[in-house]
């Protein structure tokens, strides 16, 4: 699904280069939870940016589900993304001045999507985390585990094959975290999702089925 091939990243300013990755090889196959840990500063985000294509690699090639996205355009790149991706942050990153169902129809207003079926799809997708009773409330109005089942909801409103999870657990309280990892769990092992989830957490990263490290922007495991 998703093939990382001597991937390097540089951040480069008038008086500094700064090497975030180097030398990243990672295959990572269909309906596959892996998790990526290592130290603050180590390239955990910047790797799943790169993977997201929210970033480019300075060298290297990414290739998903056998597209080479190296070259792709800017349109063309959105596209590809807001198909094949989801994302899940640890700051939700949700609207407030927006309705929960509106915030996870949101994808879906990049797609041929009628009005009909962008509340069919974004009501389905809140009932699998289990806010069906929520469409109609405000961000501010939900607790913590609730804004990130908003998010999650949000990732998969439009079906997409990888989810990509920042710190989904980063922000909450161990018994809501659990809820939230059982939630990712099921979604890989019920629909085959591709999950890719950066975490501090080792009682987490435990639950996936592999685990990379990493270390000032390299592999070590």
């Amino acid at each position: 699904m998703i093939h990382l091939q001597n991937v390097e990243k540089v951040y480069r300013t008038d008086t500094i280069e700064t090497l975030a990755l180097s030398n990243i090889n990672l295959h990572i196959a269909k309906g596959e939870f892996l998790s990526i840990m290592g130290p603050s500063g180590c390239g955990k985000s910047t790797l799943l940016n790169i993977i997201g294509l929210l970033d480019a690699a300075t060298k290297g090639q990414v290739l998903i589900d056998n597209q080479d996205t190296t070259h792709l355009s800017d349109k063309a790149m959105a596209q590809f993304r807001n198909k094949k991706i989801g994302f899940i942050f640890q700051s939700y990153h949700l609207i407030n001045d927006l309705a929960v169902q509106d915030n996870v129809e949101l994808p879906l207003l990049y797609r041929s999507s009628s009005a009909k079926e962008r509340r069919q799809r974004s009501a389905e997708a809140l009932q699998k985390v289990g806010l069906s009773n929520r469409m109609k409330h405000f961000p501010k109005q939900l607790s913590g585990g609730q804004k990130q089942r908003v998010a999650i909801a949000r990732a998969i409103v439009g079906q997409p094959e990888i989810i990509l999870a920042d710190e989904p657990t980063g922000n909450l309280d161990s018994a809501m975290g659990d809820e939230i990892m059982n939630i990712l769990l099921h979604l890989n092992s019920t629909e085959g999702t591709t999950i890719i989830m950066v975490t501090h957490d080792e009682y987490m990263a435990k639950k996936t089925h592999r685990l990379v490290r990493l270390f000032d922007g390299s592999q070590v495991q």
